[in-house]
């Protein structure tokens, strides 16, 4: 039995090295760190060597240190990288001096492919880079490091087939005065057709509507893979301090309508905790900021090992559901705070569904005692980074929202 299941290992292991390789036996693009590819041709693109080009660094100071940064003009574009393909962005470095709420969320990062007019990235830099509400943290993941919250990674891969450009968009009243960057790609000789453009989609609603889930990701019509997401969250005050995070994933693939093929279980659940959301990061899922004091949360997950790929079409949602104790709920309905009952949770198994129930009453008795616990629809302030493969260069998703929506009410 040894035996069988060991040659069944080895020939699962020879197929997928075959699967790399072209009609030469030779590696398009080696999974492995040991192996060697005649298709791969390595650059660094930063200001020391803006166009990448063989033998071109290190030129402005003759060799020495000469063009580490340099600034954005206030209201201006710079641009970053302008390269041809075909090749595969590897990792994004960047840092600024000045990393406020307010430069965080003014600064826009977009990415072009194959010459498209509209981008396929567009995001506020900060929340590009893995953490949302204009802040940073010490965190890593598999995606997206910050060693000491004073710079930002990338590590998604990003195939380009004709050409690549990358921007940012200063929207401030005043100069970014040092940026530095560092790009890291592989230029191709041979471009592989199952190759993916990597798409990135920002979106943030203030004061979202009872009972209307938000939107992590409109609906998205290609063949392409979800990657995941990150999310922030500014709790309304008027609940006070009940829970916000009960809503659940709802991804609808494929021709879903009505309901979803992929469903969660709740909002801290998505990210692989319970009985809420405290301070992690780990390499799948985390919650890099937890301040109950301001009632801020920024927290992510990345379907790397549990892929969710698409066919026709893809959207993916989140519920605005929250829940605390039938007397806290009671309270706020006495305050006239806006929201609807979803369902009160008894003991162990025992649940009424009361949502789109006519003529109940939380204080009913036959109802669960008061310190039971009740889901409700409520309106809080979300925002959300949507990090998706697509088939298409380009996506019909809107464009970023301006920026006085990106920056209100963060503090």
């Amino acid at each position: 039995m040894y035996m069988k299941l060991s040659s069944f290992c080895f020939l699962i292991s020879m197929i997928l090295i075959l699967a790399c390789k072209n009609k030469d036996n030779k590696s398009l693009y080696p999974n492995h760190i040991f192996e060697y590819s005649e298709n791969l041709d390595s650059r660094w693109i930063s200001f020391e060597n803006i166009t990448g080009e063989k033998g071109r660094g290190g030129m402005a100071n003759h060799c020495a240190k000469g063009h580490a940064y340099d600034i954005i003009p206030a209201g201006e574009t710079i641009t970053l990288v302008d390269i041809e393909g075909p090749g595969i962005i590897n990792r994004i470095w960047m840092t600024i001096r000045r990393r406020s709420s307010y430069e965080l969320r003014s600064l826009i990062i977009n990415i072009y492919w194959d010459n498209e007019e509209k981008p396929a990235v567009s995001a506020p830099l900060g929340d590009f880079f893995g953490i949302g509400l204009g802040r940073t943290a010490t965190f890593e993941s598999a995606l997206f490091s910050n060693p000491e919250g004073r710079s930002f990674n990338s590590y998604i891969q990003m195939p380009l087939k004709k050409a690549a450009k990358i921007e940012i968009v200063n929207e401030m009243e005043h100069p970014v005065t040092d940026i530095f960057f560092d790009v890291n790609l592989q230029l191709l000789k041979t471009w592989d057709e199952s190759f993916l453009y990597f798409h990135a989609y920002w979106h943030r609603d203030t004061s979202t509507t009872l009972t209307k889930d938000f939107e992590i990701l409109p609906l998205i019509e290609g063949k392409g893979r979800f990657l995941g997401t990150n999310l922030s969250v500014i709790a309304n005050p008027r609940y006070g301090n009940t829970w916000w995070g009960e809503g659940e994933v709802k991804i609808y693939l494929d021709g879903d309508r009505d309901f979803p093929t992929l469903v969660g279980t709740g909002t801290e659940d998505y990210i692989g905790t319970g009985w809420g959301q405290g301070e992690f990061a780990h390499k799948y899922q985390g919650n890099p900021i937890a301040d109950v004091s301001k009632r801020q949360w920024a927290f992510y997950r990345y379907h790397i090992i549990d892929p969710i790929y698409f066919k026709s079409d893809i959207r993916v949602t989140i519920q605005q559901i929250g829940g605390s104790s039938k007397r806290d709920v009671i309270d706020l309905q006495n305050d006239g705070v806006p929201f609807i009952p979803v369902s009160i949770i008894g003991d162990g198994p025992s649940q009424r569904h009361v949502y789109k129930a006519e003529n109940f009453n939380l204080e009913d008795p036959d109802y669960p005692r008061m310190n039971s616990w009740v889901n409700f629809y409520r309106s809080d302030d979300f925002a959300a980074v949507a990090y998706f493969y697509l088939d298409q260069p380009s996506n019909n998703l809107p464009e970023i929202q301006d920026k006085y929506i990106r920056i209100t009410k963060l503090n």
